[in-house]
């Protein structure tokens, strides 16, 4: 008999409880053996839960109990599930996880506890919800050399501006109607502002190059400042608006960055809308691989914690090979604006047609946007590429005539 625990009963928590039930049987036969959860840890009662008599309030119950052999962290946050996972994994019992800020944090030496204690830490759950994509990355794609991983990495955002694109709600009364529906947080800010895409693609990005990626180091925006005006200009030149992160390999350092982006209709990424995300890995034998699905929920982010719990299980006593090294080293990730872009520029200026010559003259050949409306006050283009520090350079000289109203990166 194989016997589990689930820390937190949560959203996530609740959702793996309920789906690990539903399907015993058949993950019964998955395992080869018998299975069971046995805790439940909490703080909260829930009397009359079916499963009442599982739950503790006493996190030594798990960790002392010889016969627990795999525990499911899903409380989130960084710091009662860093000391619960370090003393679980050094106790010789497996962690799966859907805790994105713990393993964009502390990954790479949570995986050398693990390893050195010949037991799992596993986290499908962390990037993409639903969406299989480490396991991928890590074994299907292993012979390839990775070039780039972008996507919509967060439900909550692609909701708000599919949301602006399709119905033309502003981004106060689209975030609104995510909360309402549940989508989105009572504090939206890790959602809206890039943290929680920038967790994510910090974590493939560290899978994919082998060394850890800390946030603090990643350039992160958000798409609060996205206006109305902003996607339609967007529509206009064929381009939507989504929230990207990306990572790629540069010599031996790593770019990552997440922002809002335009991305062209004719991208399969550009026709991910709702709550969906969508993850495209670029290698040299494959060529383009497209990952998508629901990236959040109950039931999506149970699914993938269920199914670390069951690879977890098949492998005891034996480390799987998800690691990446300690990365000490501050510039491993390159400043973001030496990357080379293309930019959206939306602009303010009295009489702003006149201006067109000058601007042709200052970032050379553009690409002019109209708009149904346009006011005389306001113009907007597409520059050509240039490495992101000369463009600022020429934004500045511009703002002497102009004020910038809007810059999104083109992907």
């Amino acid at each position: 008999m194989a016997s589990i625990a689930v820390i937190g009963y949560g959203v996530v928590g609740s959702g793996t409880v309920e789906l690990f039930e539903k399907n015993k049987e058949a993950i019964r036969k998955k395992c080869g053996r018998d299975i069971e959860i046995k805790y439940i840890l909490d703080l909260r009662d829930f009397p009359d839960s079916p499963y009442a008599e599982k739950f503790t309030k006493n996190f030594d119950d798990i960790l002392k109990d010889p016969e627990v052999e795999v525990c499911a962290e899903v409380i989130g946050g960084v710091t009662y599930a860093y000391e619960y996972t370090k003393k679980l994994l050094s106790a010789g019992k497996s962690v799966v996880t859907s805790n994105k800020e713990l393993v964009a944090t502390h990954g790479a030496e949570l995986l050398k506890i693990a390893s050195e204690n010949n037991v799992n830490y596993l986290f499908e759950a962390s990037v993409g919800g639903g969406i299989p994509i480490v396991r991928p990355l890590n074994k299907c794609l292993a012979g390839n050399e990775i070039i780039q991983i972008a996507g919509i990495l967060n439900g909550t955002t692609n909701f708000i501006l599919t949301k602006m694109i399709r119905e033309q709600l502003d981004f106060d009364s689209a975030l609104k109607m995510a909360q309402e529906l549940g989508y989105a947080e009572k504090d939206p800010t890790a959602d809206v502002e890039g943290y929680d895409a920038c967790r994510k693609i910090c974590i493939l990005g560290s899978l994919a190059y082998g060394k850890h990626i800390y946030p603090k180091y990643v350039h992160c925006s958000g798409i609060s400042s996205i206006t109305l005006d902003d996607v339609e200009y967007a529509e206009n030149a064929g381009y939507a608006i989504k929230l990207i992160g990306n990572v790629k390999s540069v010599g031996d350092k790593v770019f990552a960055m997440v922002c809002p982006r335009l991305v062209s209709r004719t991208s399969l990424l550009a026709a991910v809308d709702d709550v969906y995300n969508a993850i495209c890995v670029t290698c040299d034998g494959a060529d383009d691989v497209l990952f998508y699905g629901k990236g959040a929920g109950k039931l999506p982010t149970a699914s993938a914690v269920v199914g670390d719990i069951i690879d977890a299980v098949k492998h005891k006593g034996r480390a799987l090979s998800i690691s990446w090294d300690e990365c000490y080293d501050e510039d491993y990730v390159v400043p973001y604006k030496s990357d080379a872009v293309s930019m959206f520029i939306r602009l303010k200026a009295e009489n702003a047609d006149e201006l067109k010559p000058y601007l042709s003259e200052l970032f050379g050949k553009l690409i002019h946007i109209e708009r149904k409306g346009r006011p005389d006050d306001e113009i907007a283009f597409i520059t050509p590429s240039y490495i992101e520090y000369d463009l600022d350079s020429k934004l500045e000289e511009l703002s002497r005539y102009a004020i910038i109203k809007s810059k999104i990166r083109l992907l």
